[in-house]
């Protein structure tokens, strides 16, 4: 090929390809795509990668190549269960010098391509990466993921001088230069799920240079989790199934291996601190929701290569986990159930019990006879005694929930003082609810029944809750406050794990719109009170949905000025 003929060759291959892999997602799948075709940078590739099929994606996704020229179709011959056959094949017919990964259920913000691209033409790197929105998909409410690790513009050289980094372990965040991936035969490990932790590790480890940009790339659409997921949950949200974790603790292994192998087991204990901080962590959270028989076999599958872990990444750990941890170590699963609730919400323990000598307070109502269980399960960091009252530890459950007249449940609750910090005698309490921007309180006197345990008498009328005019669409958990000597404390409020859901309509009065109210007990971790308000009518089906467009940031500001010109 002559010169000039190369030249115009190179010159029409894209500068970037995206991968948009999907499985039985029809429906979602055209705005996956759309999000990568209104890139503001234009001269991209789209590899639709679909592990086929057996709904209407097929279908869906040849409509939308012959739609765009830039969109090309790859339908696999079998299914392969997993991401990484998907993606690795979308690799090998892949154009363009850099590469992206989007699943069909998320978007790329309108100039992900863009940005990343110019990082790379900014400096040779191997890779670059944003920042990862995360979208409510009940809710709408927007997070950053892992906000404190792409808070700044920077270019790591050597994965060593910011270990931390393990913790973003998505793939889709990223563009990887295809050199770098063809140089190291990078590819996603198949067969297996969370394979996006093995191939990020990988890359994170091999990669000589690549940079940080704050400015988001990546929306990430969660749908609400339930404690039994359903078959359409993603992966990472089917953790009632026991494969689930065998998958996840064979990832584990897979790259403690390959940090070994590759040099890089000075990073042990960071990764090591990753995954219990946040892969066991997302487990521990649902315990109160599994059964002994499930727990039994968690604890054969986790407990050995827990015991394999860096001992100092388990003593970095928060102590209300390393408790958790410990009580799965020894099988006492009850325990640990009860030890997960309200994990991460400043929920104290029900018990607890000092040594002889008063050095040391322990969880529960034994004192624990090994040195490894005296060591993990002494709460004396906690300060229970100690504490300012603001942020003083207390538990506070619903033991008894029933329906009263009209739109109102009676709620027996009771409160455990494990410091001892509430004086012998009765306390003035109150349930706080907020539907919208005013809040409602519930004033009721918690009475002594035991030392350090105190119940009260609850009457929550939701018809008297302050719901704005336009209507009020969102899930709210109640609080509970304690008043002594002239001092507050607000915590959660956690609730029965099942109960069936009270479901009324409430009228309102005053011009207030009528309002389909549900309540249920919360499907995770922490397991609180949830009441959902929905509103009804004229206003659910138009003012409301225009006024929460208002309320978005863009022209918030536009809406209060307007408010203000009308009154």
């Amino acid at each position: 090929m002559n010169p000039e003929a190369a030249e115009a060759a190179e010159a029409a291959l894209p500068d970037v390809t995206v991968t948009v892999i999907v499985y039985n997602d029809a429906e979602r799948l055209p705005r996956a795509v759309q999000s990568v075709r209104r890139q503001t940078h234009a001269n991209i590739e789209i590899v639709i990668s679909d592990d086929h099929s057996t709904d209407e994606t097929p279908q869906v996704a040849r409509k939308l190549a012959a739609q765009d020229p830039r969109v090309r179709h790859l339908r696999l011959p079998r299914n392969s269960g997993g991401c990484s056959a998907p993606r690795n094949r979308a690799l090998e017919i892949a154009r363009a010098p850099y590469v992206m990964f989007l699943d069909s259920d998320d978007e790329l913000t309108d100039n992900a391509v863009e940005l990343l691209l110019s990082a790379h033409r900014e400096r040779e790197i191997d890779f670059a990466m944003g920042a990862v929105v995360r979208v409510r998909e009940d809710s709408g409410r927007r997070t950053t993921w892992m906000p404190h690790l792409v808070a700044e513009r920077r270019t790591v050289i050597g994965i060593e001088s910011e270990p931390r980094l393990l913790f973003e372990h998505l793939s889709t965040s990223k563009m990887y230069a295809r050199a770098f991936l063809d140089r190291h035969d990078l590819r996603f490990p198949e067969g297996i799920h969370y394979e996006d932790q093995l191939f990020t590790a990988q890359a994170y480890c091999l990669a000589k240079e690549f940079t940080v940009i704050p400015e988001p790339v990546y929306r990430w659409y969660v749908a609400q989790y339930t404690a039994t997921s359903t078959a359409r949950a993603s992966i990472s949200n089917q953790r009632d199934r026991l494969d689930n974790v065998r998958d996840r603790v064979r990832v584990q292994r897979l790259i403690d291996d390959f940090l070994a192998e590759s040099g890089h087991v000075g990073l042990r204990e960071e990764k090591d601190y990753k995954f219990l901080k946040h892969d066991f962590r997302m487990y521990a959270g649902d315990l109160p929701y599994r059964d002994d028989v499930w727990l039994s076999a968690f604890a054969d599958l986790t407990t050995p290569y827990l015991d394999s872990l860096s001992p100092t990444a388990c003593t970095r750990l928060p102590r209300t986990e390393r408790v958790v941890l410990q009580l799965i170590r020894e099988r006492r699963f009850p325990e640990a159930r009860l030890a997960a609730r309200g994990l991460g919400r400043a929920v104290a323990p029900r018990h607890v019990t000092p040594d002889a000598t008063g050095a040391a307070t322990y969880w529960g109502e034994s004192i624990p006879t090994t040195d490894i269980s005296r060591r993990e399960l002494d709460v004396s960091d906690l300060e229970l005694d100690t504490r300012p009252f603001r942020s003083a530890l207390f538990r506070h459950e619903i033991t008894e929930l029933t329906r009263g007249p009209g739109a109102s449940i009676d709620l027996t609750i009771r409160t455990y003082d494990p410091g001892r910090r509430l004086p012998v005698g009765p306390h003035r309490a109150g349930l706080l609810l907020t539907p919208g921007r005013h809040r409602l309180t519930v004033p009721f006197r918690l009475s002594p029944v035991s030392p350090g345990i105190f119940e009260g008498q609850v009457h929550l009328d939701l018809a008297t809750a302050p719901v704005p005019h336009h209507g009020f669409t969102g899930t709210r958990h109640p609080l509970l406050r304690i008043e002594s000597q002239s001092l507050h404390n607000t915590a959660v409020l956690l609730a029965p794990l099942t109960f069936p859901a009270l479901t009324t309509h409430i009228p309102y009065h005053s011009g207030t719109a009528p309002h389909r109210v549900t309540i249920e007990p919360e499907p995770r971790t922490p397991g609180r009170l949830q009441i959902h308000w929905q509103p009804l009518g004229v206003t659910g089906r138009l003012v409301h949905p225009v006024v929460r467009r208002l309320a978005r940031p863009r022209v918030r500001r536009a809406a209060r000025l307007l408010r203000s010109a009308l009154r």
